[in-house]
């Protein structure tokens, strides 16, 4: 027997609900950037080429690209609770295989049904959030849930490296597991089980030429990136991927109900959301992956070193948790994302004048204020995306939404790391110079100010309801 659905107001103002969905996307972030460290020791124990442990990554990446426009249909067809506990139960039975592996291959199928119980994760405990939350109380939780999706990039590599430093590779997936089997007991005893729609049907069509769509484009970036494939099979995969959603957006026009949605694009706010939203994070996602390469290649620390370091961009995201509702109540959606996008770009371009001889008094406080800065964008944005999405198109928007970001943080990568060759090669260097990783650091500075622009555009009352009744309920 199905358990009847618990209302938001029966829950009363427990703020415990957002984290606990949270957890799902802290595991899974975490999970995918403490791997990263690893994979010289795997491939030593494996006896393989270390390129080749690029099928780690990459082959997740491609799972997640093929499962991400199916979530939505499935949270509306069989509960959202029901696949969430589902998603994380896989992830963790995954993690168990990836630990357990004993050669690349294993590891690699292993990676790919991770991928895909992630792929749920994010979007499906979206769906449950915005189904839970009220819209007096969307603001906050939204706030809340941006930590986790902050602190699983910032947490991964020094956790990583302290794992692979202390114990082995195998820790990193088999941590997974106590913060997997708390997050299923704490599902299960506060999170409301929403009932499905046995009549949902699923755009078979759709889910091929989305996930097709999907899967090119974000490998295509990944390999783009890392120059994982030789140029030609790169143009390949973006072509098809560009073809493919040529070929669903024609789908979708002529289906009744597609898979993924595009008329949520008549959504002002949501379509600001979404382009405004995805260009900041072109500018700002490759930023911790650009840090890095600065802080170990341009100044010589060492990973877990440089991994530390930006923790303090994650104290950063903690400390603005209890701000940034109060922020957008004063200046409204439209200041507060357009001010902030250019706050943001300054601060990134602060980084690209940091050197060798910058005080670590000076760099840590600019860390720790861009923490601030990115929390306030993303929980802000997040409210944003929704604040105007009729309650029964949730699971739809937080798909398009799921998709948009996937294709916007591969397409970020993608591109500093292509900037950052072209620029080795039109000046000669053979290594990576500091100047190099600078330019390249500043040029994701000018995507976010170019943002800024994009929000400027939105109307004084974007959200105004949304931000009223946060207030009223404040």
């Amino acid at each position: 027997m199905q358990a009847k659905p618990i209302l938001p107001a029966a829950l009363g103002a427990s703020r415990l609900v957002p984290m606990i969905i949270g957890a799902a996307l802290f595991m899974e972030l975490l999970d995918g950037t403490a791997v990263l460290t690893a994979l010289p020791q795997m491939a030593g124990e494996f006896g393989e080429v270390p390129v080749r442990m690029n099928l780690v990554v990459s082959l997740y990446l491609l799972a997640v690209a093929l499962f991400v426009p199916v979530s939505g249909w499935a949270a509306d067809r069989f509960g959202p609770r029901r696949v969430l506990l589902a998603a994380i139960a896989s992830f963790m039975l995954a993690s168990l295989a990836c630990a357990a592996s004993a050669s690349l291959l294993q590891l690699s199928l292993a990676r790919l049904l991770q991928g895909a119980a992630g792929a749920m994760m994010a979007p499906v405990g979206q769906v449950l959030l915005l189904r839970w939350s009220t819209p007096e109380t969307l603001l906050r939780n939204m706030a809340a849930l941006a930590i986790p999706a902050l602190l699983g990039p910032m947490l991964g590599p020094p956790l990583g490296g302290l794992l692979v430093s202390l114990l082995s590779w195998h820790w990193i997936f088999l941590i997974n597991l106590p913060i997997g089997a708390l997050g299923l007991a704490l599902i299960l005893r506060r999170v409301p089980d929403y009932p499905g729609d046995p009549q949902r049907r699923l755009d078979r069509r759709g889910f091929l030429l989305s996930s097709c769509a999907l899967a090119c484009l974000v490998f295509g970036f990944e390999a783009l990136g890392h120059r994982l494939l030789p140029a030609r099979w790169i143009a390949a995969l973006l072509l098809s991927g560009s073809l493919a959603a040529l070929a669903y957006h024609r789908h979708a026009r002529r289906c009744a109900e597609p898979l993924i949605d595009l008329g949520l694009l008549r959504i002002p706010t949501f379509a600001a959301a979404l382009w405004a939203g995805n260009l900041f994070r072109l500018g700002s996602a490759a930023q911790p992956f650009l840090l890095v390469l600065l802080l170990q290649l341009g100044f010589g620390l060492d990973p877990l070193a440089a991994g530390l370091l930006t923790l303090a961009g994650g104290a950063g995201a903690l400390s603005v948790k209890f701000l940034s509702v109060s922020i957008v109540q004063r200046f409204g959606f439209r200041r507060t994302l357009s001010g902030n996008a250019l706050l943001c770009a300054l601060s990134i371009l602060l980084c690209a004048l940091v050197r060798a001889d910058t005080s670590w008094w000076l760099l840590i406080p600019l860390l720790y204020l861009g923490g601030i800065l990115r929390s306030l964008q993303f929980s802000t944005l997040g409210a944003l995306t929704y604040a105007d999405v009729p309650r029964e198109l949730a699971s739809r928007a937080s798909s398009l939404s799921a998709m948009s970001m996937q294709l916007a943080m591969s397409l970020a990568v993608g591109l500093a790391s292509s900037l950052l060759a072209g620029l080795m090669q039109l000046r000669g260097h053979s290594q990576v110079q500091v100047g190099d990783l600078a330019l390249v650091i500043a040029s994701g500075a000018l995507l976010c100010a170019v943002s800024a622009l994009l929000f400027h555009r939105l109307g004084d009352s974007a959200g105004a309801a949304l931000r009223g009744r946060a207030a009223a309920a404040g």
